[in-house]
């Protein structure tokens, strides 16, 4: 008779030995490892040196896990048993992130000089402009009631928010988990992950304080109801597998498409999750406000990396989980897509408000690129990591300008018709701002031009003209609105109390950066097309 010690070594053996591939991890493991050297860093540094030191190890961090991510190139293989998959598209996706966030990272770290008010109504943002040392774009004190006693003694006491750097980081790492994710609960980890940090940065805003804290409470409130939706959607596909791994539910569906009614509405409530991030229609309604509300620095981190990792979890789940079901869902997505592309071209011409007006046009490029998700083969796969790349760089280099353009109390001055005249005031600025505007619209010999063609001729050599015949129209439609800014910037009258340009070096340098990318991308493309061309592939 076998004792019970016997019969445990023999289940043993029959388990995989579990492993942890760190080289495979080397990205993500430092980003999370910057991240919580933060939090100790704000715990027992000064916070004379707090700021300084927060920077460097944010920024050696960064470029650390881009290092890693470059000399992973050509590497395949999973870690954590089969949890994360590193192939050409995690990569490319890893890198692309990591591109945005050390921009976004300049934009969050500035502290250049602004135009102060030295008189007028006694509202807190004046009397704190004032006072202010920097553009700063979070508040002192995030305990603190807006426009409260306490909130202004953290202004005059010269408190800089450092907390968000290490906030920043932590949301980093699970936006580069996100797309490297190889099965349905890690993915909810990562969503998780990158979703919690920036619910509290959205509310972090140092002037509108009340428009702050209500985005974010509109973020994390709509954020929730949508992870919900995600964990039915995973448990849906559990059930009708048996496994929560994408290659063993794509293996799974494989062998029965045709009884997959569970399997099919298990897709439909994990899209609402990863639609959600992605900010496609129907579950677009928060990114207008959210943009608004959110500190600058942080729409422009979070409008462009939360866009790159949410569409690259939903290509992997699509291509390697539920591929067998494409007939089902690729109609479906089409749908969606349209639904995106018309509700952000045609909302962003009545918009009044420059974050508002980028905010609905990154609903349309969000439609935009699920046109190429329809494609769903190689070439699509590659329009799509392409145009991520180009998007990524345009909006935060858009919202880098925003930042640029203040009025006399130090806020920013994001109504459009402040914008008026910026063209004589200051014409390398209006200049940068109308080439990034002209690139999400398609003009040729921009970024934008080659990667809507990139992921038109996808989805036309797919069988769906009809659809790109929609994405020119709305690509039209867009093109209106941004012609119209432009023409608002260069041949209209500025206000009598025009707003101030200012020009601090690291978000200029950010503007520069993706004002040449732009460029240099819409009149060279092919070398990047091709690193996305062999980046196309998924492990199954």
């Amino acid at each position: 008779m076998r004792t019970d010690t016997v019969i445990i070594n023999e289940l043993a053996a029959t388990l995989p030995a579990p492993s942890i591939e760190y080289h495979l991890l080397a990205p993500m493991l430092i980003v999370f490892a910057v991240g919580v050297v933060g939090v100790l860093v704000e715990a027992f540094v000064p916070r004379s040196t707090r700021y300084l030191t927060q920077l460097v190890l944010g920024l050696a961090g960064v470029l650390a896990a881009l290092v890693a991510v470059v000399l992973l190139a050509g590497t395949e293989g999973t870690a954590v048993v089969g949890a994360v998959a590193i192939d050409g598209a995690a990569l490319f996706l890893q890198g692309t992130i990591l591109i945005v966030a050390l921009l976004g990272l300049l934009l969050i770290a500035e502290r250049g000089a602004v135009p102060r008010a030295r008189s007028g109504p006694g509202t807190w943002s004046r009397a704190a402009a004032v006072l202010d040392r920097g553009v700063d774009a979070f508040t002192p004190q995030a305990s603190a009631v807006p426009g409260s006693a306490h909130e202004l003694a953290a202004v005059r006491s010269g408190v800089s928010t450092t907390e968000v750097f290490p906030l920043t980081m932590l949301a980093l790492g699970g936006l580069l988990l996100f797309p490297a994710a190889n099965d349905l609960l890690t993915l909810f980890v990562a969503l998780e992950v990158l979703s919690l940090p920036l619910y509290l940065l959205c509310g972090l805003a140092r002037r509108r304080r009340l428009l702050s804290q209500e985005a974010a409470l509109k973020y994390f409130l709509l954020g929730a109801f949508s992870s919900a939706f995600f964990l039915y959607g995973v448990a849906l596909l559990y059930g009708q597998t048996g496994t929560v791994s994408l290659p063993g539910i794509g293996a799974a569906l494989d062998k029965q498409p045709e009884n997959a009614t569970l399997a099919l509405l298990g897709i439909a409530m994990l899209a609402v999750g990863l639609l959600f991030k992605i900010g496609a229609a129907p579950f677009q309604a928060w990114v207008p406000d959210v943009y608004q509300g959110a500190p600058t620095p942080i729409t422009a981190f979070m409008s462009a990396a939360t866009k790159i990792a949410a569409v690259g979890a939903t290509l992997r789940v699509l291509m390697v989980g539920v591929d067998a079901l494409r007939d089902d869902w690729r109609p479906v997505l089409a749908a969606v897509a349209v639904a995106t592309m018309v509700v952000g071209a045609v909302m962003a011409i009545t918009q009044t408000d420059v974050k508002r007006m980028l905010a609905y046009s990154s609903i349309a490029h969000a439609g935009f690129l699920l046109v190429g998700l329809v494609a769903a083969d190689d070439a699509g796969v590659a329009a799509v990591l392409f145009y991520l790349l180009a998007y990524g760089l345009g909006t935060v280099g858009a919202f880098a300008v925003v930042t640029l353009v203040r009025d006399s109390s130090g806020d920013e001055a994001t109504a459009l018709s402040r914008w008026a005249g910026l063209g004589r005031r200051s014409p390398w600025l209006a200049s940068v701002f109308a080439l990034l505007l002209l690139s999400f619209a398609g003009l040729p010999l921009t970024s934008g031009f080659v990667s809507k063609f990139a992921v038109f001729a996808a989805a036309s050599g797919a069988g769906y003209t009809p659809l790109v015949i929609v994405g020119v129209v709305c690509s039209a439609i867009a093109a209106f609105f941004y012609v119209r800014v432009i023409v608002l910037m260069f041949f209209t009258d500025p206000p009598a109390d025009a707003p101030t340009v200012t020009a601090p070096f690291a978000t200029t340098l950010v503007v520069a950066f993706t004002a040449g990318a732009t460029v240099l991308l819409g009149l060279f493309p092919q070398p990047v097309l091709d690193l996305a061309e062999n980046a196309a592939t998924f492990l199954h």
